[in-house]
């Protein structure tokens, strides 16, 4: 069954709740449904921003792809996340590649109407400027990850950044595959996996279908440090 584009759909994505239900009739009505396969690329980095997209369903990955064609996961995007926001204000090309990493179905705003849309809303704009934020906020982490000589130690931070409270817990909703983490922390599957094994022995982690659950957050941050001062040579 195909999906529609309604008012109450998008009033349930963050960027767009509480617009007036006639404002959202004429963007549900300007949009275009668009559905992808996994492993499919929805955008390319470089292209043309032609339209500023919703994620109505499914699961993507951002990811940069270098010029030998090697590609590092920078983050995830779920339901009620949007995209392509940078080269829709700032008419510069793509700045990064977006790849589902599951079944998707996504909502596309042309460029026009979405300038329109944010620069004649102040309160979209504040809400853009503070996604803008969190987003260097984020790149600035993950440089910082990246930049971390060790492997084992950039899938433990990774998986540290990660995870969100949950009462004295940590967990990580939907956990992502071994394959992805490993894009995102640029080492292999199997770095990955004997990361999570160590951290299964030490009785740190617990896995429960899709969810990975941190049980001693405090644990990890030792074992971390522990893993650097290794390398330090401390």
């Amino acid at each position: 069954m195909d999906l529609k584009i309604s008012a109450e759909l998008l009033n349930k994505i963050p960027l767009l709740h509480g617009v007036e239900s006639v404002l959202l009739q004429q963007l549900a009505q300007a949009m275009r449904v668009k559905k992808v396969g996994k492993k499919e690329f929805v955008i390319h980095k470089g292209e043309a921003g032609n339209e500023l997209l919703f994620l109505i369903d499914g699961r993507l990955l951002v990811v940069n792809v270098s010029p030998d064609g090697r590609q590092t996961g920078l983050n995830f995007l779920t339901p009620g996340d949007f995209f392509g926001e940078q080269a829709v204000i700032d008419d510069l090309p793509r700045s990064a590649s977006v790849m589902a990493v599951s079944n998707s179905i996504l909502a596309g705003l042309p460029k026009t109407a979405a300038r329109e849309f944010i620069f004649h809303n102040p309160v979209i704009a504040e809400r853009m400027l503070r996604h803008i934020s969190l987003k260097l906020r984020a790149a600035t982490d993950f440089r910082a990850l990246i930049a971390i000589p060790n492997a084992y130690e950039r899938v433990l931070k990774l998986t540290e950044m990660l995870a969100k409270p949950a009462g004295q817990l940590l967990t990580i909703e939907n956990m992502p595959t071994h394959e992805q983490l490993a894009l995102m922390a640029n080492t292999s599957r199997e770095t990955v996996t004997r990361a999570f094994q160590l951290l299964q022995d030490e009785q740190v982690i617990e896995k429960e279908s899709r969810r990975l659950v941190i049980r001693f957050p405090d644990k990890l941050n030792i074992i971390i440090q522990r893993i650097h001062n290794e390398k330090e040579g401390h």
